[in-house]
């Protein structure tokens, strides 16, 4: 249901009290018998609220002392770098994983000057010590993405710099639960002032080596040189340093829309719930940007920890994510003189316009569960030139076909889409409908369903012998999976594929709700028909003992 405020400004009395919510942070303690207020690490990390008691100092002290011996068990002695976002949250979370870190004498590296850090910067500043140094760097990335203003976040990079493992967090976050159950007497924590006086902490410039090394992996020149009047709008995020800094080390034509940042953000529009979220691929958190797209040639939006982009142009307004990642793995593999047997990376949530636009490249398709995660080690170990979901989340191999980050970086796709328009002229939005012409248009839509955490237990176990229909709204089913075809891990679902569609089903992590991803080649209506089919499933298997 649509808000009746979504797509406009946001109300006074919709703006997050962040004094109330600091002192939630320090003064509420979770209570670790309440599966609310445990540890719980997701797809994108620990997340939660202050105010609930989800986010709160205990966590943050619990996770990192948890992470610093998780670290020492490795055997990793490089530094341990840690970024933050715009959140109100995430200076006092800094603050508190400082005190520890330097306490368990772990060399941290945290932003100079207070600047705040995206997460491919994080991922970036690790790769490039790791490549050149023997002592293994990780990091922290303190981040809720694109959460409302009063969520915090926190998540752990191993040494090859992007979302940790299951396997890894696993370990983190039972640990991190055995601390608070036992009521921190584990953590070692000195006073913050204190820990900025020893030698483990060290103000580190994330931002310039970041920003000098951009022509690596994009052709900034030719951007420069197109006369391309662009606008970057990080929505209050992290992301607000970097392209100050692009801007004037490049001397791009590139207006900073909304230069500051408010830990309210009161000048968002809502989402489509009437929540404040900075989710750069949503039209209505968007909206603002959307409504200045004639100014300029592109503009785009990041989210807060600017690991996902948002590409407007004056021809289709904000761009579909599936259909942006089909343009630019067809511009990537078309003008990149990569090695042949590289590989695409989606998820198999994301549009079958990618395996058609992969097809017609000659190159295979690697076909994973959700979640950046499954797309680290392909590039890392170069062998993925590009690596993309969904839910506007990518990064892809510098010109030399090394590593650039194995995190999410919106602000290269960003980038990359002002490459694309100075390079071939064209916008973004009708190189896609060129693929529509030759591929067929594509009808893509996500759908949630509630569902009790007994029924979200079952979809999440399936197997494909559980689906005895032959047919799926009129088409034969030519696969039913459980397991990605690209690496075989599971992907807590099922997803049935016909000729001229498929479907996807899968529970939420954080929710009492399922989401069925659906698309179709042949129109809406058929979509539709994918879509009423796949709750009948589900209806049925919810149903049966």
């Amino acid at each position: 249901m649509i808000d009746p405020l979504a797509g406009k400004p946001v109300p006074k009395e919709r703006l997050t009290d962040i004094p109330a919510l600091i002192s939630a942070y320090y003064v509420l303690k979770p209570d670790v018998s309440v599966p609310g207020q445990r540890v719980a690490f997701g797809t994108s990390g620990h997340r939660g609220c202050a105010l609930t008691k989800s986010f709160n100092e205990a966590h943050v002290l619990a996770i990192t002392q948890a992470v610093c011996e998780y670290r020492k068990e490795m055997g990793y002695t490089g530094p341990l770098y840690i970024g933050i976002d715009t959140h109100a949250l995430s200076i006092p979370a800094q603050m508190s994983a400082v005190s520890v870190c330097a306490a368990n004498e772990v060399h941290v590296c945290i932003a100079k000057n207070g600047e705040f850090t995206p997460t491919p910067l994080v991922s970036f500043a690790i790769l490039e010590h790791n490549g050149k140094r023997s002592e293994k760097a990780d990091g922290i990335v303190i981040t809720p993405s694109h959460n409302p203003p009063a969520d915090g976040g926190f998540k752990y990079n191993p040494p090859n710099g992007g979302p940790a493992d299951t396997d890894v967090t696993a370990m983190i976050e039972k640990r991190a639960n055995e601390i608070l159950e036992n009521g921190l007497k584990d953590v070692r924590s000195i006073d913050y002032e204190y820990a900025l006086t020893t030698p483990f902490v060290e103000m580190y410039d994330f931002i310039t080596p970041y920003v000098e090394a951009l022509g690596e992996i994009i052709d900034i020149d030719a951007i420069k040189t197109s006369g391309l009047k662009l606008a970057a709008d990080p929505l209050g995020g992290s992301a607000l340093g970097v392209y100050k800094k692009i801007k004037a080390h490049y001397g791009l034509d590139m207006e900073i829309v909304n230069p500051y940042v408010d830990p309210t953000f009161s000048f968002m529009t809502l989402d489509h719930d009437g929540k404040i979220r900075m989710d750069c691929s949503s039209p209505y958190a968007m909206a603002s940007l959307v409504g200045l797209k004639e100014k300029y040639d592109l503009a785009f939006g990041n989210d807060t920890d600017a690991d996902r982009h948002g590409i407007v142009t004056p021809v289709g307004g904000l761009m579909n994510p599936n259909h942006y990642l089909s343009v630019a793995i067809w511009y990537l593999f078309k003008r990149r003189a990569w090695k042949q047997e590289l590989k695409i990376g989606k998820t198999l949530v994301s549009s079958s316009m990618i395996d058609r636009v992969a097809e017609s490249l000659g190159k295979d398709v690697y076909e994973v569960p959700v979640g950046f995660k499954w797309f680290v080690d392909g590039l890392y170990e170069g062998w993925l030139g590009f690596g993309g979901e969904e839910s506007a989340g990518a990064s892809f191999l510098r010109f030399d076909g090394s590593v650039w980050s194995t995190d999410k970086d919106g602000i290269i796709m960003n980038l990359l889409a002002a490459e694309i328009k100075a390079k071939t002229g064209r916008d973004p939005v009708e190189i896609y409908a060129d693929f529509e012409k030759t591929f067929g248009k594509a009808f893509y839509a996500r759908i949630d369903a509630p569902a009790t955490p007994e029924q979200k237990a079952k979809l999440k176990n399936l197997s494909p012998e559980e689906i005895t229909t032959q047919t799926l709204a009129g088409e034969t089913i030519k696969s039913i999976y459980t397991r990605a075809p690209g690496n075989g891990a599971p992907i807590g679902g099922l997803k049935i594929v016909t000729e001229n569609g498929w479907v996807a089903m899968r529970p939420s992590g954080t929710e009492d709700i399922y989401k069925i991803y659906a698309e179709s080649f042949l129109s809406a209506e058929h979509l539709k028909a994918i879509q009423d089919a796949a709750q009948k499933i589900v209806a049925d298997l919810f149903a049966s003992k």
